[in-house]
C-alpha cells in the first residue's frame, strides 16, 4: 500500500511539474512602443500589475550613482493627480500592496490587488509613467531616506560591501562596476535637472513592459490599457555605448577591511558571460553543484567533513551584458583564507577535468525544475517571470523554454564551462578582513 502512494504521489508531482512548465499568455504591442504581455489565472480573484523598465544602475550617468535606484523610491513621490504621501494610502484603501525593486538592468515596480480593483492598478502606473511628481521636496526627502538606506544595507552591515569591491575590480570600466544604490557622495550630485533627463530619456513607454496577471477579463483589460497607456508619448531611442572591458589575463589581487565584521573571508570572482546563453546556463548548474545544499561538494568537504569553514557560497551573476562567478567562503578559527582558496580551487579543477556523475546531474535537473515551479507557482511569480524574460530579452516566451534549454546543458557542457571560465588566471581574489584595529 505504502509503495503504491508513493508511485502516486510521485506520478502526481511530475504531472505538476509538467502542467507548471507551460505558462498560456498574450502579448502585443501599443503604437507607442509599449509591450503589454497579458496572463489569465483565475483560480484566485487576484491581479498583478507590474511595469519594467529597461533602465538599471549601469545606466546611470558618471559621477552620479544610484540615479536608477533613486527613481524606485522618487516614483512613489505622487503624480500629477495623486497627492505626495497618497501612493501607498490608495493601494492599501484598494486591498493591495505594491513594491518597486532594481537591479543591474532594470528597475520595475508593481501592485497586488484583488480583481475587481485591476483598473486602479492600471491607471496608477499610468500616471507613474505619464506626469509623476518630480520636484526638489521628493528629491531631497527621498535623498535622506536612501542614504540611511545605504548605511542600514551596506555600510553598517556585515559584509556589505562585499558585491561592491568584487565588481569594481573586474568591471573596473563599465556600469556593473559600482554599487546599485550608488555612493554616499554620488549621492549629493544629481539637480533636479538630472532627474528630469533621466526620467524623460528612460521612462517612456517604448523603454517599458507592461505585465498583468492573474484573475483578468482579457478584454476588458485590453480596453483599460489602451484608455490609459496609448496616449503616453514615445520616447527617443536610446543610444548605449557598447559594454566592452579588457579581458583578465592574470590574477587581480585586492583587499579590502570592513568595520562591521571579526571574521574574514575569501571572495573570488571570474567575469564571464551574458545572461540567455549555454554557457551561463551551465555556470549556474556548477554553482549547484558546489554550494546548493549539504550535499553539495564544497559544503560537505568544507563545511561538513573537514570543518575547515563556518560556510561557503558559489554563485553565478548573469547579466545583460557580461557575467560575474563568485565563490564566498568564511574559515574556521584555525584555518586561513589561502587554505580555503586551496581547497577550492581543488573542487574547480575537479569540475574542468572531470564530468559530474549521472546522479549528481540528475540531481541538479531535479532541483532546478523545483526552482522553477517555486518561481512560477502564483500569478506574482509568473508575472515577474513574463517581465523579466520580456524586458532583458525580447522574448516572454522563454517562460515556457527555461527548463528544456537546462535540460540541454549535457554534463560536457559543464565541464568545458569551467574550464573555460574558471581559471586562476581570469579572476579577481579578494581578501575581505575586519578593521585593521580589531585584527
Amino acid at each position: 500500500m505504502t509503495k503504491k502512494l508513493n508511485l502516486t504521489i510521485c506520478a502526481l508531482l511530475m504531472a505538476f511539474v509538467g502542467f507548471a512548465q507551460q505558462v498560456d499568455f498574450e502579448q502585443y504591442t501599443l503604437d507607442n512602443g509599449l509591450d503589454v504581455v497579458l496572463h489569465q489565472d483565475k483560480s484566485a480573484p487576484l491581479v498583478k500589475v507590474e511595469v519594467m523598465y529597461n533602465v538599471g544602475s549601469k545606466d546611470d550617468p558618471e559621477g552620479k550613482t544610484g540615479m536608477a535606484h533613486f527613481f524606485e523610491h522618487l516614483l512613489f513621490e505622487g503624480t500629477k493627480n495623486i497627492d505626495r504621501g497618497e501612493w501607498f494610502k490608495m493601494v492599501t484603501d484598494h486591498g493591495g500592496a505594491n513594491n518597486a525593486n532594481t537591479s543591474w538592468d532594470r528597475t520595475t515596480y508593481f501592485e497586488i490587488l484583488p480583481s475587481n480593483n485591476l483598473q486602479i492598478g492600471l491607471w496608477m502606473e499610468s500616471e507613474r509613467m505619464r506626469h509623476p511628481k518630480i520636484d526638489t521636496v521628493g528629491v531631497n526627502t527621498q535623498r535622506g531616506v536612501i542614504k540611511e538606506e545605504r548605511k542600514q544595507t551596506q555600510d553598517n552591515q556585515p559584509y556589505g560591501n562585499l558585491i561592491s569591491q568584487i565588481t569594481q575590480n573586474i568591471f573596473p570600466t563599465t556600469g556593473y562596476r559600482h554599487a546599485i544604490i550608488g555612493t554616499l557622495e554620488d549621492l549629493n550630485n544629481p539637480e533636479l535637472e538630472d532627474f528630469n533627463a533621466f526620467f524623460n530619456k528612460f521612462y517612456a513607454p517604448n523603454n517599458a513592459v507592461l505585465v498583468v496577471a492573474g484573475d483578468i477579463d482579457v478584454e476588458q483589460t485590453k480596453e483599460w490599457i489602451d484608455a490609459y497607456f496609448s496616449s503616453i508619448p514615445m520616447g527617443e531611442k536610446i543610444e548605449r555605448k557598447p559594454f566592452e572591458e579588457a579581458p583578465i589575463e592574470e590574477t587581480i589581487y585586492a583587499t579590502f577591511h570592513d568595520s562591521n565584521i571579526q571574521i574574514p573571508a575569501l571572495a573570488m570572482a571570474y567575469r564571464t558571460v551574458p545572461d540567455g546563453t549555454k554557457e551561463a546556463k551551465a555556470l549556474d548548474m556548477i554553482s549547484q553543484v558546489l554550494s546548493s545544499g549539504k550535499s553539495s561538494r564544497l559544503t560537505r568537504k568544507l563545511v561538513e567533513d573537514k570543518k575547515m569553514a563556518l560556510a561557503v557560497q558559489a554563485g553565478n551573476f548573469a547579466l545583460r551584458n557580461g557575467g560575474m562567478y563568485f565563490v564566498f567562503a568564511l574559515p574556521m578559527d584555525d584555518y586561513s583564507l589561502e587554505d580555503l582558496k586551496t581547497e577550492i580551487d581543488e573542487e574547480i579543477v575537479r569540475m574542468q577535468n572531470e564530468l559530474i556523475s549521472e546522479n549528481e546531474y540528475q540531481k541538479l535537473i531535479n532541483q532546478l525544475e523545483t526552482r522553477f515551479v517555486n518561481a512560477n507557482a502564483s500569478v506574482e511569480g509568473i508575472g515577474s517571470s513574463l517581465a523579466e524574460f520580456q524586458t532583458k530579452f525580447g522574448d516572454a516566451s522563454l517562460i515556457n523554454k527555461q527548463l528544456e534549454e537546462y535540460r540541454a546543458v549535457s554534463r560536457e557542457d559543464i565541464r568545458n564551462a569551467a574550464k573555460k571560465y574558471l581559471n586562476p588566471n581570469q579572476r579577481l581574489v579578494l581578501d575581505y578582513l575586519p578593521a585593521e584595529d580589531e585584527q
